[in-house]
């Protein structure tokens, strides 16, 4: 994901830049959804997901960029796609 910013001692925009990386090699060996990156409207959404993981019981880490204090993306341990993928059912997938 990519946004601009305008840093507050200079008036010109700077690019921030957010990298999600997957191994390829368990593309070849895990089923595709089990690597793909979903997306999220906004900070509510992704609070609100992280939120309602957490009740559930189902390990993950909310990134949160700082000194910003931005949540910016969000991970699971790895579970079986049964555990885990009615949270994940509603989102698409980020292009």
């Amino acid at each position: 994901a990519e946004t601009k910013t305008v840093t507050p001692n200079s008036s010109e925009e700077e690019l921030v830049v957010q990298y999600v990386v997957v191994r390829r090699d368990l593309i070849d060996t895990w089923p595709l959804g089990s690597v793909v990156t979903l997306e999220v409207k906004g900070e509510i959404p992704i609070v609100n997901l992280s939120e309602k993981l957490k009740s559930n019981g189902i390990l993950h880490k909310l990134w949160t960029e700082q000194p910003e204090n931005i949540p910016t993306c969000l991970a699971t341990k790895a579970y079986p796609k049964s555990m885990v993928s009615p949270f994940f059912r509603k989102l698409k997938l980020c292009k």
